[in-house]
């Protein structure tokens, strides 16, 4: 906001690595530079800019520079309605341009992907079942399954089939329905620990095979080998998500959860928790958190595992896997009659998941861990 050319270059810079950093997101499309960069400057209707470029969201921003403090503005509109879907400002000391250009790139496209994947997802939900096409199915899917839930998780997979019916060549309804039996079988046991290779491997394997440049199916084929234990196969898949998409937290999220359960604690547990930094509001997020939990327990570091195990059943008290961890800690540390009132708290909630994690061993969890846990839990009072 400024005819200062030293202002310009870094307004044009951190606008180029916006659209940059943000086309990289499979669930995106972004229009290049030379026809965004055409509204520079000019007072334009986002409403004509969508009508013009063919997008639904319009991310608008502005810099201004004070002394060695620069302040940038940005607000990500839905072009149709003229609706605010997000808006930030971040104040910045220049001490290194590159640096801060940089800093600003990654904080605003870290907000503002999963900001239009929720507006996406209330969009869908506001129109009839009937009338949608395979993108808005596979949106109104996301929604249930972000509701955590057997019963959304039902509706998820009939959405998910409707987005492959409506389109059998997108390759986001494949990769939707696998995640939807995965979690069924995971997170719900509604289905037999058999089904996960039999139901959700050849639908990951069919999105990777429609598009393998899609980060979203290989994140979703790294889950699926996840669950059969295979931990090198799912870091390759984990790393070539990230390789297309660095950003996505879904392909940190099972790269983490791998590397801890292969052993490798430290380096998960970093990897869940930049999961957690670039999507907070993810529905699945007490997954991830659990996961962390798990993964300082496994690393004999009870009480981090106590500390996070009750943060989340302080924010999810229905989230079953939480209280497993916690009773199990609580006992290593010697809080014995918390840990026998956990335990109780565990088994009541969930017993078909109790029976599934402690009473059998899924093949993604390791002898000498599964051992570890039974350890605790017999210490909390658990008898077999």
């Amino acid at each position: 906001m400024s005819s200062d050319p030293e202002q310009e270059f870094l307004a044009d810079g951190i606008a180029e690595d916006v659209i940059t950093a943000l086309s990289r997101y499979p669930s995106l499309f972004v229009i290049a530079r030379n026809s965004s960069f055409t509204y520079k400057g000019r007072a334009v209707d986002v409403k004509q800019v969508g009508r013009e470029l063919g997008v639904r969201y319009v991310l608008e921003g502005s810099l201004r520079k004070s002394g060695d403090r620069i302040r940038v503005t940005a607000q990500c509109v839905e072009a149709e309605t003229g609706k605010h879907v997000w808006a930030e400002r971040y104040d910045r000391d220049l001490a290194d341009i590159f640096a801060v250009q940089d800093e600003i790139t990654e904080a605003a496209t870290i907000a503002i992907a999963p900001a239009i994947a929720d507006a996406e997802r209330q969009r869908a939900m506001r129109r009839p079942p009937a009338n949608l096409d395979a993108w808005a199915a596979y949106q109104r899917g996301l929604w249930h399954l972000g509701q955590a839930n057997k019963d959304d998780n039902v509706l998820s997979q009939q959405f998910f089939r409707q987005a492959i019916d409506l389109d059998p060549n997108f390759a986001g309804g494949y990769s939707g329905l696998s995640t939807a039996y995965i979690l069924a079988v995971t997170q719900f046991q509604t289905r037999p620990i058999a089904e996960l290779q039999e139901l959700a491997a050849p639908l990951a394997r069919r999105a990777v095979a429609l598009d393998n440049t899609d980060a979203d199916a290989r994140a979703c084929l790294a889950v699926v080998l996840l669950t059969r234990g295979d931990f090198g196969a799912v870091q390759i898949e984990a790393d070539r998500a990230l390789a297309a998409s660095p950003n996505l937290a879904h392909a940190h999220g099972v790269r983490g959860v791998g590397l801890m359960l292969a052993g490798e604690r430290e380096e998960g547990i970093r990897s869940l928790l930049n999961c957690t930094r670039l999507d907070p509001l993810d529905p699945l997020v007490s997954l991830r958190l659990s996961q962390i939990a798990l993964g300082h327990y496994f690393s004999r570091d009870y009480e981090a595992a106590v500390e996070v195990a009750k943060r989340i059943i302080q924010s999810y008290p229905d989230f079953p896997t939480s209280y497993r961890t916690l009773a199990a800690a609580l006992a290593q540390v010697g809080r014995l009659d918390e840990a026998k009132d956990t335990l109780a708290k565990a088994l009541a909630l969930a017993p078909l998941s109790f029976d599934m994690y402690v009473r059998g061993r899924p093949p993604w969890i390791r002898g000498e861990d599964h051992a570890h846990m039974l350890e605790g839990l017999r210490k909390a009072g658990w008898k077999e």
